[in-house]
């Protein structure tokens, strides 16, 4: 491997030689004609780093979505780098390329005869044989041929190597004797060493000043290194400095001199590819700035969300206390307390209908389930350290939970147990194939259906893949119901002007993100109560954002826009005559639980499973749209008030026709609870018996 490297780093380093007459003008030739031969590599990564600080406001806005999943927020990155033709470690590539040049030029200075003098193999293993036997060596050693060089340049000892029997020995040793390894003065065959303060020593000095000058232009030009932090900047700079001097300590100073070289001519490369690839004709630093404080905001978001030590020492006992109880029959889990609301009907049938224990775990410590009066449901808080293993011990005969991909990502079906039957209850009344990621069901036994809409969707995409069938429940939606009770019984607000709800998703280009200012500027004025009721989750991840588009109607001198951060209550929702939203299932809600109509603008749809076309039901977020409203492009805002008006003339046409698509889409109203809760009853006492307790 070494001679593969070295022979035609030999071949230039004697061709330098030839060209200077000198020994260490030959090594900095040697390096500039090295560093121009890699010049393209030095674009190619240029071109790279370009693309990957162009991307990263994509990735800083993964990071921040996805910060409770690392998982996931990988996945979404690996794919945004093959989208974009990024490859990650192409910015390795010159510290890969520069190890064997630096092992290259350490064989030929190591070898000079053979590499500048052009001896044989034959004729150097002579001489170095002479060499050890004048020098009482016991071996050869690194530095053989340098010290041959030195035996043979002294009179003493140049007429013992005339008198070898080796062919043409006179041309050779005269070779030799006019071949200087000096540079100013400096051997540069010889090591550095503190035992011997001289000129060598400047030297490791000289590389570890090149190496310190290096580092100070990549921190102010490389288009990488500026993005760093204070310590990826001047921590690389310490680490890259003190490696150099140590380096040049421990061999011969012309590898020193080839080092410092090396690290001057980097620094043109570095500022010639930065004049001919300017970084900010290509990357938007605005944005990038802007993504930096979201990723930031995410990072204290989380922060807010750190548990406490008392919380730590809950989910240590709350753990323990699950895995040791081994009666467990029916397991629900939560993501955070919100969710209780889409359990609550078919956890009430079964408390009302048996003596089951339903043990409820949620990774939310403040979770309203831990005040549930009930004595049947015992509640566990597991943080998101022990929520993988808790998982994979799950020794239930049924669990249930609105998760989707378990068994994709970090949440695994049961490793102690392969026969629990899974669950997968929806907390959103539409479909399965445009929204969930492919897969996203695949690992699930059972799923409660909202609609026969969706019994159509999951066997088409069974069929398509060659999926095992699963058992499909026509459950309903219960959350829908107990809001249309709820909203049956709110009082009808007494108004002279109509409330319009602005309610946009939180997905990328919603319309906060993309025509919040061209929306505004059509209604604002026309004699409507505006509200903008961002998602909570668009709050909690932009929040800067949201602040910003707040900030820039506060001059506003209007009475007749609101901005409505508060998600304590939705009653302002379903107290609206008209909800304006993107792909926010919010809407869909609304018209169904207040017969309202909604005027949807058609931001680019939230597409996580790019195979959803080759399903042929059409997803029901695309069908809705012109059934329970109107929809308008971007490019048609200034139809919004037109259009306004004109859904609200209509009232009554819009009530019943939203009541027949709800009846149409959504099955089993008032039942659901009773149609889940039986099933799962009726699972148990087929598994167990009466052991699973009493049901009645």
């Amino acid at each position: 491997m070494l001679d593969f490297l070295t022979v035609p780093f030999g071949a230039l380093m004697r061709l330098c030689y030839q060209l200077t007459d000198s020994y260490g003008l030959a090594i900095i030739l040697f390096t500039l004609l090295t560093k121009i031969i890699l010049f393209p590599l030095n674009i190619m990564v240029q071109k790279n780093s370009i693309r990957m600080i162009k991307i990263q406001p994509k990735l800083n806005e993964i990071a921040a979505r996805h910060a409770a999943n690392p998982e996931l927020a990988s996945e979404e990155q690996l794919k945004l780098y093959k989208q974009e033709n990024y490859h990650p470690l192409a910015g390795l590539t010159p510290m890969m390329i520069q190890i064997p040049l630096v092992l290259g030029v350490l064989q030929v200075i190591y070898h000079p005869l053979r590499h500048l003098l052009g001896l044989s193999k034959a004729v150097t293993d002579g001489l170095s044989l002479h060499t050890i036997k004048l020098l009482n060596l016991s071996e050869a050693g690194s530095a053989i041929e340098a010290a041959t060089v030195r035996l043979v340049q002294e009179p003493a000892y140049s007429a013992s190597f005339l008198a070898l029997d080796i062919p043409g020995m006179d041309s050779i040793v005269m070779d030799i004797q006019q071949f200087s390894m000096n540079f100013s003065g400096i051997d540069l065959s010889a090591t550095p060493s503190f035992y011997k303060l001289n000129l060598l020593l400047l030297i490791p000095v000289l590389a570890g000043a090149s190496s310190w000058l290096l580092c100070v232009c990549q921190n102010r030009v490389n288009v990488l290194q500026r993005e760093q932090g204070r310590f990826g900047k001047w921590g690389m700079a310490v680490f890259l400095i003190l490696f150099s001097v140590y380096f040049t300590l421990i061999v011969p100073a012309g590898v020193g001199i080839y080092w410092t070289a090396s690290n001057l001519f980097s620094i043109a490369a570095m500022y010639l590819v930065n004049w001919m690839y300017k970084p900010a004709d290509y990357i938007d630093y605005e944005a990038l700035e802007k993504s930096k404080a979201l990723l930031a905001q995410s990072r204290e978001e989380e922060k807010k969300h750190r548990l406490t030590k008392e919380e730590k020492a809950r989910a240590r006992a709350d753990y323990r206390a699950f895995c040791k109880d081994e009666n467990k029959k029916l397991v629900f889990y939560s993501e955070k307390s919100g969710f209780y609301k889409y359990f609550k009907d078919v956890i009430e049938y079964i408390l009302s209908h048996s003596d089951v224990a339903i043990h409820y775990v949620t990774s939310d410590p403040k979770d309203a389930v831990f005040n549930h009066p009930n004595p049947q449901i015992h509640p566990y808080f597991i943080d998101d350290n022990r929520l993988i293993p808790l998982f994979m011990k799950i020794d239930s005969e049924i669990a249930v939970m609105t998760v989707p991909d378990i068994g994709n990502f970090h949440l695994k079906r049961s490793y102690v147990r392969k026969d629990v039957e899974y669950i997968y209850m929806f907390h959103y009344p539409l479909s399965t194939t445009m929204v969930l990621r492919k897969g996203a069901l695949d690992h699930y036994d059972t799923i409660f259906c909202v609609g026969k809409f969706q019994f159509d969707e999951i066997r088409q995409t069974e069929a398509l893949y060659g999926l095992p069938e699963k058992k499909l429940v026509e459950c309903g939606y219960g959350l829908l119901e107990d809001l249309t009770r709820k909203y049956e019984q709110m009082e009808v607000p007494n108004r002279t002007r109509k409330k319009i709800l602005i309610a946009p998703s939180w997905q990328e280009d919603n319309i906060l993100d993309s025509c919040i200012d061209e929306l505004l500027g059509q209604l604002l004025g026309k004699g409507f109560d505006l509200y903008v009721r961002p998602h909570p989750e668009y709050v909690k991840r932009y929040g800067i954002r949201m602040t910003e588009t707040v900030n820039r109607y506060s001059d506003y001198s209007g009475d007749d826009l609101h901005f409505e951060l508060d998600f304590s209550n939705s009653d302002s929702l379903y107290d609206s005559d008209l909800v304006i939203s993107d792909w926010s299932g919010t809407a869909y809600e609304f018209a169904f639980i207040t017969r309202k109509p909604v005027l949807f603008i058609n931001t680019p749809p939230k597409i996580n499973n790019p195979e959803y076309d080759q399903i042929q039901a059409v997803p029901l977020e695309l069908t809705l749209r012109s059934q329970v409203g109107l929809s308008l492009n971007p490019d048609e805002l200034s139809k919004t008030e037109a259009s306004i008006r004109t859904l609200l003339s209509s009232g009554e046409a819009w009530r019943s026709r939203i009541t027949e698509i709800l009846n149409a889409t959504i099955s089993n109203p008032g039942k659901s609870g009773e149609i889940g809760g039986a099933y799962i009853l009726n699972q148990l006492k087929e598994k167990t018996g009466n052991e699973s307790g009493a049901i009645y």
